[in-house]
């Protein structure tokens, strides 16, 4: 069958397999290229641990991780697989990411492990720690990005979902429609009490301390272990919606958590548990959110102008080269956080940034904005308009890759 990709509310709803494959040798061969450029490490990690690890900037960890310093990795994800019967139907992009992943690891002689299945139980964190004891291993970084619409806490089996509003005010801006670049107004109307805490419990710290936790406990840390979470702040005009919105305080909570994780792991291990602030970039979660899909496609624009822009698997590899492996101390900002988004808040790019959304329309928006690499960005991440796939050619299954 010949797959074309199916949008819904700026979100693709299909997977291309082979094009999610070819997205993930990309990734790949971009971290070693900049392996070979950097020379050998002066610090590196062994035994990596990546909770939500098929998308994004999870999966971009997990390719830093193995491919850039020769890791042993372990992935944990979600996802929903293909299948040919009795319709063909595809699996989720990460789905088939995970599976271009371990075969690019077992063809580089490289350990991987990934577990299908939901994150936040508990029985997933014994399923880990057995593998990681059974294989006499020490997990020496645990990345952790999870996102999701939806947590099952795994005491109570009580079910919370994350919502993406704004606290206190209503609120009204511009965004794109991601297929035809047509201009729109979105407004979103103020959580409730509930809504907010529920999306603290869903995206905030609680899980990660969890893992980080259960994993101190059964002795499967090794000495100065690290681990990173992600979050992302953004200009001004996205604050509203997402950094003082529901989003950003569970982002918050979660920065609160690492403060806290910090110190237990220094005391303990001689470890530490890091923020890294992230670019803003397009993936399945930031397309939904109003006004950022709109600015993304003027930062993009500008950044590219600017020759500083950059991708997940781009940011990511310089996170692991230029921060977290360098051989000494951690470099962060005074509240702690690890900043890698300073190109995107440049103030150089930031000013350009504000100049073009102060003059947007829909006639400017051809000429200000790149809707065509935001639209690229939003159909690669489902494995549609990756470079070399020929999306004429018949897909024989929705199980493989």
């Amino acid at each position: 069958m010949i797959i074309q990709p199916m949008i819904r509310s700026n979100m693709c709803v299909n997977a291309h397999p082979a094009g999610c494959a070819a997205d993930v040798a990309r990734q790949v061969k971009y971290v070693q290229k900049k392996r070979a450029e950097r020379g050998k490490p002066l610090d590196a990690p062994k035994t990596a641990l990546v909770v939500g690890c098929s998308t994004g900037y999870g999966l971009a960890s997990r390719i830093a991780a193995a491919f850039g310093y020769g890791a042993d990795t372990i992935g944990v994800s979600f996802e929903k697989e293909g299948t040919d019967t009795p319709v063909p139907k595809s699996g989720t992009p990460g789905w088939y990411n995970n599976m271009a992943f371990d075969r690019e690891a077992m063809a580089a002689g490289l350990q991987s492990v990934t577990f299908n299945g939901d994150a936040f139980s508990h029985a997933m964190r014994k399923q880990v720690i057995e593998t990681v004891q059974q294989a006499g291993k020490k997990i020496d970084l645990v990345v952790y990005s999870v996102t999701s619409a939806v947590r099952i806490d795994p005491d109570t089996g009580e079910l919370y979902r994350s919502v993406i509003k704004p606290i206190g005010e209503p609120f009204t801006g511009e965004t794109i429609d991601s297929m035809t670049g047509k201009l729109c107004t979105v407004s979103a109307e103020p959580a409730t009490a509930e809504e907010a805490a529920n999306t603290v419990k869903v995206l905030g710290g609680e899980d990660w301390a969890l893992w980080m936790r259960q994993l101190a406990a059964a002795g499967v840390l090794a000495k100065g272990v690290k681990t990173v979470a992600y979050s992302y702040f953004g200009p001004m005009l996205s604050h509203a919606i997402y950094r003082d919105g529901t989003i950003g305080n569970a982002k918050k909570h979660l920065e609160k958590t690492a403060r806290e994780l910090n110190e237990e792991l220094k005391a303990s291990l001689g470890g530490g548990a890091y923020i890294s602030i992230n670019k803003g970039v397009v993936t399945r979660s930031s397309a939904v959110i109003p006004i950022i899909p709109l600015y993304l496609s003027v930062l993009y624009k500008v950044m590219k102008e600017q020759g500083t822009h950059e991708g997940c698997i781009e940011q990511m590899e310089r996170l692991f080269a230029e921060r977290l492996y360098t051989g000494g101390a951690i470099p962060t900002d005074e509240s702690g956080l690890i900043r890698i988004d300073e190109l995107e808040m440049a103030p150089k790019v930031q000013e350009e940034v504000r100049k073009r959304m102060a003059t947007i329309s829909q006639e400017s928006f051809a000429r200000i904005g790149d809707f065509k690499g935001y639209r690229h960005d939003i159909l690669a991440t489902n494995g549609f308009d990756v470079e070399g796939v020929d999306y004429t050619a018949d897909v024989e299954s929705m199980e493989r890759i």
